[in-house]
């Protein structure tokens, strides 16, 4: 696959992400375990009914088990730490703080094989992060008892860039796999919600669409295009890209009446859209061939059926 097309089919990754907000709301009151067991469950079959109909279910068997281990880790563990984050912390501030994830991936991508980082780059990173930060409220607040939150959203960063990161470096490991990180992570998320919450489910046919919506978008199909985008595609311009989601989230629940409309978000889009064209910039000074990926202990090399 091009470069190109799979950059972006990546980014449509971040378009869907970009409706996490609103369906969420619209999800009220389910806990977030619960959300997430339904979700990730929804997210797994799509996987799961796309293999049987296309006759490559055998491909999840060329996956070993540390990879399905790092996989779950990655989703389930990203979900928790947010979650957890934006108990502990106020929602704005750890919500920025877990929103460093795109910059890790553009810095730290410079350390894969056959990519190199670029001033474009790092640039375009930070002047988009500096938008985000508009648009999530900007600044730390000082409330000591806020910094557990703070640090579970750093955590959460660390996570979803390493987990992005991986997938580019393991990329003979077939997309496939990502149905069973889906499934294992709804099998935790009902766990841990059968330890730590009270079950609440959706008040109206509204706030099941919202759930469906979930799981066939955001917590789903997004995580698909999201793996083939790292692998095959420009990771260093997909993280920066990955700060207009906060921008389109913001702008649909304002489209929609549940936000109001703020002059903030014309300096966000500005300072956003600058972002990634620095970054856009810096891929076409620095277009490196996307190497062949070291096959991974306990994987199998992909089949020519395979994708």
């Amino acid at each position: 696959m091009a470069r190109g097309k799979a950059t972006a089919i990546g980014f449509t990754a971040v378009l869907l992400w970009a409706l996490l907000a609103l369906f969420t709301v619209g999800s009220a009151p389910v806990p977030p375990l619960q959300l997430n067991a339904m979700c990730f469950a929804v997210g797994g079959m799509i996987g799961v009914i796309w293999l049987a109909a296309t006759g490559n279910l055998h491909d999840l068997r060329k996956v070993g088990w540390p990879i399905y281990v790092a996989g779950t880790a990655g989703l389930f563990g990203y979900h928790l730490l947010y979650f957890s984050a934006l108990r502990l912390a106020p929602p704005a501030e750890a919500g920025l703080i877990a929103y460093l994830w795109p910059l890790l991936i553009v810095l730290f991508s410079g350390l894969l094989p056959g990519e190199r980082l670029t001033v474009w780059h790092v640039l375009g990173a930070l002047v988009a992060f500096a938008g985000a930060a508009l648009i999530l409220g900007g600044g730390i607040g000082a409330d000591l008892t806020a910094l557990p939150g703070y640090a579970l959203a750093g955590l959460c960063a660390l996570t979803w860039s390493s987990y992005s990161l991986l997938s580019r470096r393991f990329g003979h490991v077939p997309t496939a796999a990502v149905a069973v990180y889906c499934l294992a992570s709804s099998a935790l998320s009902a766990l841990a919600h059968g330890l730590f919450e009270q079950t609440v489910w959706p008040q109206d046919v509204l706030g099941w669409a919202a759930v469906l919506g979930l799981g066939l978008g955001p917590v789903g199909l997004a995580f698909y295009t999201w793996d083939l985008g790292v692998k095959r595609g420009d990771i260093q311009l997909l993280g920066t890209a990955s700060y207009a989601a906060p921008l389109i989230s913001t702008l649909v629940l304002v489209g929609v009446g549940i936000a109001p409309a703020s002059p903030v978000l014309l300096g966000s889009a500005a300072l956003i859209a600058g972002g990634a064209a620095l970054a856009a910039l810096g891929a076409r000074r620095s277009v490196p061939a996307v190497p062949e990926p070291a096959p991974l202990a306990g994987s199998e090399p992909p089949h020519t059926a395979t994708r």
